[in-house]
């Protein structure tokens, strides 16, 4: 597959690219890909939550009534669970929820994530720029000249470029990140890709 280069004017500049198939053009598979999103967003959790139990509930242990005679269950201490503002039975500990998922798994939901978006023509190919300094205004009108305003975009860089990323910030919607950073999560949740020129050059070298 062939795809056109865009200037940040939205205007083919006359140069193309051809599509490795080997990354774009491979019969994706689902499972990895659910396996991949499904690590990106364990290891992203805190695990944080707690909730008292009846052993960590401060109350007096006094017994509330008698044990027989009065019509109702037994009750024996504040603390229980059955009371309101006793301690939660079962509740949540902090926990890890990170899992271990094989390189090889890893590589292959990305390809099948980037060859799901080629066979939807969902890549656009941008020529190489760089900002002097941030400029969230310029990155706005680039994203109207590429059709993408109201569109979930994720740009791939080839390199860290902190006045591109900062001019992005503030946008909703649009995602900076560099090759060596990209992963499945983000391939999958934007409705359009936008590689640099070098970007999907080195991409496709390495590979």
């Amino acid at each position: 597959m062939k795809l056109s280069v865009y200037n940040t004017e939205g205007k083919e500049t006359g140069k193309s690219i051809e599509l490795n198939d080997e990354i774009f053009g491979i019969e994706p598979n689902d499972h990895a890909i659910y396996l991949d999103v499904k690590q990106i967003l364990a290891n992203g959790r805190q695990g944080t939550h707690k909730a008292k139990e009846k052993n960590e509930v401060a109350y007096s242990t006094k017994k509330l009534k008698r044990q027989k005679g009065t019509g109702g269950a037994r009750a024996g201490s504040l603390k229980s669970g059955t009371i309101v503002g006793g301690g939660r039975m079962f509740g949540p500990r902090p926990r890890d929820y990170s899992f271990k998922l094989n390189k090889k798994v890893k590589m292959l939901a990305r390809l099948s994530a980037l060859s799901y978006k080629a066979k939807n023509e969902a890549i656009t190919v941008l020529e190489d720029f760089s900002f002097e300094t941030p400029k969230t205004k310029e990155l706005v009108n680039i994203r109207k000249n590429l059709q993408l305003a109201n569109k979930k975009s994720l740009l791939i860089l080839p390199e860290e470029n902190n006045n591109i990323y900062l001019s992005s910030r503030n946008l909703q919607g649009t995602k900076v990140v560099t090759i060596y950073d990209l992963n499945t999560y983000d391939i999958m949740s934007a409705s359009r890709i936008v590689f640099f020129e070098s970007t999907l050059g080195l991409l496709q070298t390495n590979e």
